[in-house]
């Protein structure tokens, strides 16, 4: 199983990982750390020698209730530490959390090799065109609503096979349009009750069917840290043990800020089948 970026292709077979740059100021764990070109430079040297295989931009805060900014603003985050980045580094590999297609556009243009969509394409209808013409990777992610309202919309009937039908047409429409490789990401933390997350990670394997590389995202989430009434700052041991799970239901991509422990879980898991 393998996705194309930039003209590289890359084997999924072995699990990567993608490591979490915020460029947002209220991210709920790391949101405004990120401020000055020697903190960014520091912060995304350390993941890749940890061993990220792709970086994840993203200047538009997606936790329950964030606030809503405009497409420019997204980009005068987003560009120019694009831009750093792809000038420092030479061969990285970087996605773009968005759900705007011109910031897709334009972040491609600027050296970005792949699109992460929190919406799958239903929060702006030229993203899966804009996707196929670029001739990109596309990480598409389950959701109800929107950030702002997403926690309101819980209610399925049977959670498992909702989502699944849920990718199976966003699937088909990516494919209608020419998208070639598609990555599926349960959405672990959106429209989702804890309980619920709890469910899906139980039935990720399910997931296979879809015949689609798997992403998982659940870096000190508050799935974990509710769960063991903690905090986001003490939930890096708990993101362990479900990046562990996640791997060993077949979860491709684990989507982290701390890229030495989750390739740690890898290096280990893949002991299993040696």
């Amino acid at each position: 199983m393998t996705i194309n970026c930039k003209g590289a292709l890359i084997d999924l077979t072995v699990p990567k990982v993608m490591g979490i740059l915020n460029l947002t100021p209220d991210s709920f764990y790391d949101g405004g750390v990120y401020k000055s070109e020697s903190t960014i430079l520091k912060k995304v040297e350390k993941m890749l020698n940890e061993g990220a295989t792709f970086i994840d931009l993203g200047a538009y805060s997606s936790r329950p209730n964030a606030k809503h900014i405009s497409e420019n603003e997204e980009l005068k985050r987003l560009l120019p530490v694009l831009k750093l980045l792809t000038s420092t580094f030479s061969d990285i590999l970087i996605s773009i959390d968005t759900f705007r297609s011109e910031v897709a556009k334009q972040s491609i243009y600027a050296g970005a090799c792949m699109i992460n969509d929190i919406s799958a394409g239903k929060m702006d209808d030229k993203m899966m065109e804009t996707v196929a013409n670029l001739n990109v990777p596309y990480v598409m992610m389950h959701m109800k609503g929107t950030p702002q309202d997403m926690q309101q919309h819980v209610d399925y009937e049977y959670i498992l096979k909702d989502i699944l039908f849920y990718f199976s047409e966003r699937i088909a429409a990516a494919k209608a349009v020419g998208i070639i490789d598609v990555i599926v990401d349960p959405g672990f933390g959106f429209s989702k009750t804890t309980a619920q997350n709890y469910d899906v990670l139980k039935h990720l394997n399910s997931f296979k069917i879809l015949e689609k590389p798997i992403l998982v995202g659940f870096s000190r989430k508050s799935m974990i840290y509710k769960v063991l009434n903690a905090s986001a700052t003490e939930a890096l041991n708990g993101t362990t043990v479900l990046n562990t799970i996640g791997l060993q239901q077949g979860a491709s991509i684990l989507r982290v800020h701390d890229v030495k422990e989750a390739m740690e879980c890898i290096h280990l898991t893949q002991q299993l089948t040696a």
